[in-house]
């Protein structure tokens, strides 16, 4: 009687399949089953043109996970492929299961090999888009790595309705005021901004669970430390910390035994510059910097390239004189008015212009891909800001070059700065070869 009654069965469930699809498509984008469907989403993402560019180690030495074994909510993981993320870098693998568990985090890793998207990540898989409050606030200490940072986590969360705030010093108190009467789940901000804010009780951070602290040693200097000290006393007592810096001086261990509960350490620094940039120096007299520039213009193959000076009146002067020979320039510096630096940033960004000369500015975390040539006008005084600024080339395992114009005055700064990164700065030679910055 029961094999007899199954024949009748079969044509109903047959009938009703057609039905039952909308259902199962829906179930299917709530939950990772095992139906045919689950490769359909992907099919349909609009992803960026693939990077066919050689990358080094610094990106490639990976254990081979992928973004999906981190169990991340489906729209998540859309904006991350849509971003043209493919797979995790060592400091994603590092960080993010370790973030995603709660555990507070000391991480360091090179310039430019994804720290910001392993912090964003956890960051917005951690949110819940049903609850109007401040989650997650991320401390980075220049404005220009402020917008950065937060367009990037747009970028990622664009599918998930995660609301995103950014504010720094330089803009309209009463509009970020206005801004905080509505929904803000991520906040990035430089300290000063977000301290008057919760000073002034319109930035409720009594429900953020997450701190984040991008280009940490930096928001740890004397000029930072107590302001981030005193934002911390408005989070609740069980809060994640979250440090991220390529460099971690002294001061990051009295505040790690000050706020951080058995911390995580990742250390990806075994050595301190990027295998991609090719470092050179030229010796010059101050007077033959500019024609030595010149002649660098001429000789090399600049897609974008970033000029560092060492004092803002020496940027201007440099931007004119670059203008002045027909290469096409633009400036950027801490005393520009803030509409003026966000408009210059976001067309040098888009690659409205080849070259941009700046101070030390422009040397935190910001992320220009096109960027293959940084220059060194005036060579920096310590090691850390040579390697932050040599860092804006050679971005994500791509190739790049560094060429500092060194003086008599230089040369011991040029030695110091070899031996305590561990690197090798070699003698410019007649040829460059193009294969060493330029994406064949």
């Amino acid at each position: 009687m029961l094999n007899s009654g199954k024949p009748q069965q079969q044509p109903n469930q047959l009938q009703q399949i057609p039905q039952q699809q909308p259902s199962t498509a829906k179930q299917e984008q709530n939950s990772f089953g095992t139906t045919g469907l689950e490769e359909d989403w992907k099919t349909k993402l609009r992803l960026p043109p693939k990077d066919s560019r050689p990358k080094t180690e610094d990106v490639t030495a990976t254990k081979g996970n992928d973004f999906e074994d981190y169990y991340l909510k489906r729209d998540l993981l859309m904006g991350i492929y849509e971003k043209g993320f493919e797979k995790p870098s060592p400091i994603q693998e590092e960080a993010i299961p370790i973030a995603l568990a709660g555990r507070d985090i000391l991480a360091r890793a090179k310039n430019g090999t994804g720290k910001t998207a392993s912090f964003l990540i956890p960051a917005l898989e951690k949110t819940d888009t049903t609850k109007n409050t401040i989650q997650v606030l991320v401390l980075v200490p220049t404005r220009e790595l402020a917008l950065q940072t937060s367009q990037v986590c747009k970028e990622l969360g664009k599918y998930m309705n995660v609301q995103v705030m950014v504010s720094t010093g330089g803009t309209s108190l009463k509009d970020d005021i206005m801004r905080l009467y509505n929904t803000v789940h991520i906040f990035v901000a430089t300290p000063g901004r977000v301290l008057d804010l919760a000073n002034k009780g319109v930035c409720d951070l009594t429900k953020c669970q997450t701190i984040i602290l991008d280009e940490a040693d930096k928001l740890l200097s004397p000029e930072f430390q107590p302001l981030v000290e005193q934002i911390i006393t408005y989070l609740p007592k069980d809060r994640q910390i979250l440090l991220f810096s390529a460099t971690f001086p002294v001061t990051v261990k009295d505040f790690k035994d000050k706020f951080l509960r058995k911390p995580y350490e990742i250390n990806l620094m075994d050595e301190l510059t990027l295998k991609g940039v090719t470092q050179y120096y030229a010796f010059v007299e101050e007077r033959q910097k500019v024609h030595c520039l010149n002649t660098l213009f001429s000789k090399l193959q600049i897609n974008q390239s970033i000029i560092f000076c060492n004092s803002v009146n020496r940027v201007e002067l440099l931007a004119k004189k670059i203008t002045q020979l027909g290469y096409s320039c633009f400036y950027i510096h801490a005393k520009m008015q803030q509409a003026h630096r966000n408009r210059v940033f976001h067309d040098f960004r888009r690659g409205a212009c080849r070259n941009l000369v700046c101070s030390d500015l422009f040397t935190r975390g910001i992320d220009i891909q096109a960027v293959n040539v940084v220059i060194n006008f005036d060579f920096p005084k310590n090691s850390e800001t040579y390697l932050h600024r040599i860092g804006r080339s050679g971005r994500f395992g791509h190739l790049g070059l560094a060429i500092n114009l060194i003086t008599y005055e230089d040369r011991f700064n040029l030695y110091k700065i070899e031996q305590e990164l561990g690197t090798e700065i070699k003698p410019i030679p007649p040829e460059i070869d193009k294969s060493l910055y330029v994406a064949m």
